[in-house]
This record gives C-alpha cells, sequence and structure tokens, in this order.
C-alpha cells in the first residue's frame, strides 16, 4: 500500500496540500501540510483525526502520528513548488556538483522544461530539477 498517496488523496479531499512525508523506522510518521491561508492547531486536529480513522481501516502501522504546517523553512519538492514560490529565497542542495558546487542559495526564477534559474547576487545559474537532492525555503526576517 501506497501511504503517500493515501495521505496525499485524503488531504486534497480536505483542502489541503501534502508537502512531505516522513516515516521514521521507530514508527513515527509526520505529515507537513498547508493550505493558502495557512495551518493552524484546528487544522491540525481535524487532519490528525481523519488520518487515525483511515489508518485503522486501511490497516496502515504507525506507533505515533504528528501533523504539522511545514513551517517558514519549508521544503520544495514539487514542480509546483517552485513555480509557487518564485522570487522567494531558497537553498539548494544537488545530487551531482555544477560548476564545481552542490550548494546554491538564491532568488527562485522562471522554471523551464525542468530547468530551473537560480538568481544569485547578480548571476543565473540553471539547475536541473532531476538534480536537485534537498531544497527549502529561506526565511527572510
Amino acid at each position: 500500500m501506497d501511504v503517500a498517496k493515501l495521505v496525499d488523496t485524503t488531504l486534497t479531499g480536505m483542502g489541503y496540500e501534502l508537502v512531505d512525508l516522513e516515516m521514521s523506522g521507530r514508527g513515527l510518521m509526520r505529515v507537513f501540510m498547508d493550505k493558502p491561508e495557512g495551518i493552524s492547531v484546528e487544522d491540525c486536529e481535524r487532519v490528525s483525526n481523519q488520518l487515525v480513522r483511515l489508518f485503522t481501516v486501511e490497516g496502515v502501522a504507525y506507533e505515533r502520528l504528528e501533523i504539522s504546517s511545514p513551517g517558514l523553512d519549508r521544503v520544495l519538492k514539487k514542480e509546483s513548488d517552485f513555480v509557487r514560490f518564485a522570487g522567494q529565497k531558497a537553498k539548494l542542495k544537488l545530487r551531482v556538483p555544477l560548476n564545481g558546487s552542490k550548494n546554491f542559495v538564491g532568488i527562485i526564477g522562471e522554471l523551464k522544461d525542468g530547468v530551473l534559474q537560480l538568481n544569485m547576487e547578480g548571476s543565473s545559474v540553471a539547475i536541473e530539477l532531476s538534480n536537485v537532492d534537498k531544497a527549502r525555503l529561506v526565511p527572510v526576517f
């Protein structure tokens, strides 16, 4: 059973977006979710109750369930994330070095044909999304 797909379908039906799903070897399941107006404690409670019922019916094994907003340093995973947060600062770690570096910080630019433009202090670098291992927003205060 694809737990991520099950959670994604459930959250979508409830009006939320699944941002990330983490499962640890000790039975901990963390669900990070979002919606345009942000996540409240009541949203987390509502989703937690729904998922507990769903997991019981579907026989999904877990010991502890945590529901959370993605936070200010939100993870970016899907193409739509990069489009949605264009113009914001992000930190990227690549799988394969580009120009001798695996780590980049810059402003998310245009995404076209799977290639992201990352603007860094006056210069722009083209990064293939398939080469991005991890990406997170960088909170600006």
